[in-house]
Parts: C-alpha cells; structure tokens; sequence
C-alpha cells in the first residue's frame, strides 16, 4: 500500500510496450550498422570481386551447327 500512495503503483513492467517500438527500431539499425561495417572490412580485405571466371559468349554471326555442339573446344 506504501507504493500506490508514492506513485508507483504501475509496476516495473509499464513502460515495456510503450519503448517496444522505439526498442527494436534501434536493434534494427544496430544489426545494419554492424553489417554494413563488417562488409566494408571484408571489402576493405579482399578488394572488389573480380568476375575473372565469365564464359566466352558466342558469335551471334555464325551458326550453331552440331560440329561445334560436339566439340567446342575445337577452332
């Protein structure tokens, strides 16, 4: 009875869904700002990738013909 007569008659747990909100906005933006910097050292680290592995394109001017479908490699 001390307590409702001193204001505190809400309990500890009041405020917990009126900074819900306001809560996970700042985990939010913690767990993109830890990823972004963990991104940015990675890249910091490797460099940019390099796509060093592209497969030649074919000439659209010639034909497909079965000699090249059996065996590419040969030119």
């Amino acid at each position: 009875m001390l307590y409702i007569h001193l204001g505190f008659f809400m309990g500890i747990h009041y405020d917990y869904k009126s900074t819900k909100s306001a809560k996970l906005m700042e985990k939010q933006a913690k767990r993109e700002k830890k990823l972004a910097e963990k991104k940015a050292k990675r890249l910091a680290k490797d460099g940019p990738k390099k796509d060093e592995t592209k497969a030649p394109t074919l000439d659209t001017s010639k034909p497909i013909t079965l000699d090249f479908l059996t065996n590419p490699n040969k030119e």
